[in-house]
C-alpha cells in the first residue's frame, strides 16, 4: 500500500502537493475549494503591509506552453487578510502565509502578523520578477536573502520557507544563504522574467511590459534548480514550475524535492488537478514498487558521477 503522506518541518500533509501562491488564494472560500479538491497544503496570496491594487492591464498573456503574468502583487493588506486566513483554516490542511516587503524589517513584521493570524508556516516571496522594490529586487543577492531569513527567524516561531528566484546567476548561492540565515526550507522556483511584444501594435502586450513566465515551458529549469539545490543544502526543497501530471511531480521529487507546488495547471484544468496528480503519483508508485515518497526523493542523484 503506497503512502503519499509527507512531513515538512513539522507540517503534516496528506500528500505532497501544495497550492502555489497567487492562484485561487485571495479569499478563504477559494482556498477551501482547493483544499476540498485534494491539495495537501495551501500557500496564500503574497500579502503586504498595505492594500495594493497591482499593475494596470493587460496582466496575463497566454502562450502555447506558458503564461506570462504581471499582476503586480495586488492584495488587501495583512490586516484585512486575517479574516480570509481564519476561514481557510477550517480546512484540514496546513495553511502557509506568503509575504512580501521592501526591507527585512517589513518582511519580518509581516511574518509575525501571519503567525498571529494562525498560519502553520510562512513563505517569503523573495522572487517575484515584476513588482518594483519587492520580490526578486531584494532577493537576488545571497547577502540580502541571508539577512531577511535571519530577521524573520528571530521574529517568528513557525517554519520559514524562502521562495527563490531563478533570475540569477546562481540559485544555489541563494539557497545556501537562506539556509545560513536559518530558513527551514527553500522553494524553487518562482517565475522567469519575460516579455511579449505585439508586432502589430509595436509595443509590449503587458501593461507592465515585463512579466513572470510560468507553466510547462519552465519545468526543465525548475527541475534543474531543485536538483542543484538538493546537492548544496541540507534543508528540505519544495519544487515549483510547470507541473500538471503525476509523472512531472515525480520528476521534481526524484530531483530532490520533498513536495511540489501547483499553480498554472489550475488555469487549464481547475482545482481538480490536485486529485488527478495525486492519483497519478499513486499509480506510478504502485507500478514501480515504491511504498512511500521518501523512497523517490533525490533518487536521480544516485549512480551518476
Amino acid at each position: 500500500m503506497t503512502n503519499l503522506a509527507v512531513d515538512i518541518c513539522g507540517l503534516r500533509m496528506k500528500n505532497p502537493t501544495m497550492l502555489a501562491s497567487g492562484v485561487l488564494d485571495e479569499t478563504g472560500k477559494s482556498m477551501l475549494v482547493v483544499a476540498k479538491a485534494g491539495a495537501g497544503a495551501i500557500v496564500t496570496k503574497s500579502i503586504g503591509k498595505e492594500p495594493r491594487v497591482g499593475h494596470s492591464g493587460p496582466t496575463i498573456v497566454e502562450l502555447p506552453q506558458a503564461l506570462l503574468n504581471a499582476m503586480g502583487l495586488p492584495n488587501p493588506g495583512i490586516e484585512a487578510y486575517a479574516a480570509e486566513i481564519a476561514e481557510a483554516k477550517t480546512a484540514e490542511v496546513p495553511i502557509i502565509g506568503s509575504v512580501f516587503g521592501g526591507s527585512e524589517q517589513e518582511i519580518a513584521e509581516l511574518a509575525k502578523n501571519m503567525q498571529e493570524a494562525g498560519v502553520e508556516a510562512v513563505e517569503l516571496n523573495l522572487s517575484c520578477p515584476h513588482a518594483k522594490g519587492y520580490g526578486a529586487e531584494i532577493g537576488s543577492t545571497p547577502e540580502m536573502v541571508e539577512t531577511i531569513c535571519r530577521a524573520v527567524k528571530e521574529t517568528v516561531t513557525i517554519p520559514v520557507f524562502a521562495k527563490l528566484t531563478p533570475n540569477t546567476s546562481s540559485i544555489v548561492s541563494l539557497a545556501k544563504a537562506a539556509e545560513k540565515g536559518g530558513a527551514d526550507a527553500v522553494v524553487a522556483i518562482n517565475t522567469l522574467k519575460g516579455m511579449v511584444i505585439s508586432p502589430e501594435a509595436k509595443m509590449p502586450v503587458l501593461g507592465n511590459r515585463y512579466g513572470g513566465l510560468s507553466g510547462p515551458a519552465i519545468r526543465p529549469i525548475g527541475v534543474r534548480c531543485v536538483y542543484e539545490i538538493y546537492e548544496a543544502v541540507s534543508i528540505p526543497v519544495i519544487g515549483v514550475g510547470g507541473i500538471s501530471t503525476g509523472r512531472e511531480a515525480v520528476e521534481y521529487l526524484m530531483a530532490g524535492a520533498k513536495a511540489v507546488q501547483i499553480g498554472t495547471a489550475i488555469w487549464k484544468e481547475g482545482p481538480e488537478v490536485f486529485g488527478k496528480i495525486c492519483r497519478e503519483i499513486q499509480d506510478f508508485m504502485d507500478e514501480f514498487g515504491y511504498t512511500k515518497l521518501s523512497e523517490m526523493t533525490g533518487v536521480a542523484h544516485h549512480g551518476r558521477t
